[in-house]
């Protein structure tokens, strides 16, 4: 058997190092969950510019067709003023 002396001192020593597993394994799932939160949020703000990306991109498409279409209007007015005048 052990010296009962030897048995309270692991004890002692070990009282100590669980407390500190404990709070140190709440310490990281609470870390964790804030962790997760700001990146859920993150995500949500990279969503939100993604779509106003793709948004602009398609203005910036249908502004080129409306851009041609007044080039071509333009040169249509411009040949009836040479045969009319």
């Amino acid at each position: 058997m052990m010296d009962p002396v030897i048995t309270s001192a692991i004890i002692a020593a070990s009282i100590p190092a669980i407390a500190s597993i404990v709070v140190n394994l709440i310490a990281n799932s609470k870390t964790s969950a804030l962790m997760k939160y700001r990146l859920d949020v993150l995500e949500k703000k990279q969503d939100k510019h993604n779509q106003l990306i793709e948004r602009v991109y398609h203005l910036e498409e249908g502004q080129k067709v409306q851009d041609e279409k007044i080039r071509v209007a333009n040169h249509r007015i411009d040949d009836l003023e040479k045969t009319t005048g």
